[in-house]
Parts: C-alpha cells; sequence; structure tokens
C-alpha cells in the first residue's frame, strides 16, 4: 500500500536544473517500479523516466534521454530525477507513479497502481 508525493519542483531559467523527489509512503518500498510522468496545459501525459527496484534498471523518454537522470533510494523509500539542461518545452506538472508489475512509459491505458498528487516545474 504505497503513497507517493513529489517535492522539488520550482520555476528556473533554460539551462538550468531541478532534483525531483517522489517519497513513497510507509517503511518498506513495495513497488515494483517507479516512474516519473509530465503534463502540460492542454497536452496529453509524457512519460519521462522509469525506475525497477530490483535491478535498479532505468529508460527514458526521448525527449529527455541525456538530460535527465532516475536514481532511488531504497532505504528511504525514495525515487530522484535529476533535470538538467532544461528547456522550455520541460514545463509542466511532474507525477511519480508506482506499480507492483511493471511501468511502462508508453502506454498510456495502463492503469498504474499508485499515483502522486504532482509538482510544478516552470522553464523560462
Amino acid at each position: 500500500h504505497v503513497q507517493l508525493v513529489e517535492s522539488g519542483g520550482g520555476s528556473v531559467q533554460a539551462g538550468g536544473s531541478l532534483r525531483l523527489s517522489c517519497a513513497a509512503s510507509g517503511s518498506r518500498f513495495s513497488a515494483k517500479c517507479m516512474a516519473w510522468f509530465r503534463q502540460a496545459p492542454g497536452k496529453e501525459r509524457e512519460g519521462v523516466a522509469v525506475i525497477y527496484a530490483g535491478a535498479g534498471s532505468t529508460y527514458y523518454g526521448d525527449s529527455v534521454k541525456g538530460r535527465f537522470t532516475i536514481s532511488q533510494d531504497n532505504a528511504k523509500n525514495t525515487v530522484f530525477l535529476q533535470m538538467n539542461s532544461l528547456k522550455p518545452e520541460d514545463t509542466g506538472m511532474y507525477y511519480c507513479a508506482a506499480d507492483a508489475l511493471t511501468c511502462p512509459l508508453e502506454n498510456s491505458d495502463y492503469e498504474y497502481s499508485a499515483w502522486g498528487r504532482g509538482t510544478q516545474v516552470t522553464v523560462s
């Protein structure tokens, strides 16, 4: 039973950096994987990155490859998203999600087990 809370969003200049955090409630990290998504006003949700708890395998959306890095601290049940070289098109609400089986970034019909409420990122 995982509840997720994002933090670390803010307003930055293009080329700057932010680090987002997604904290899972409870004393154990019970999810198979955790993912980051983002959504800008009037646009569809976009998959950003995913990490698998066991092996630490990571996957990224094409638009953020080479700029964003996802990582995890299993002891604290927390996943991070380091965002570098930010662009105005990175602006949006960033959400973390978790699931017990898999964390696809491209399947818009997949129903994740848990979602956070989001943290706003604005790049100007």
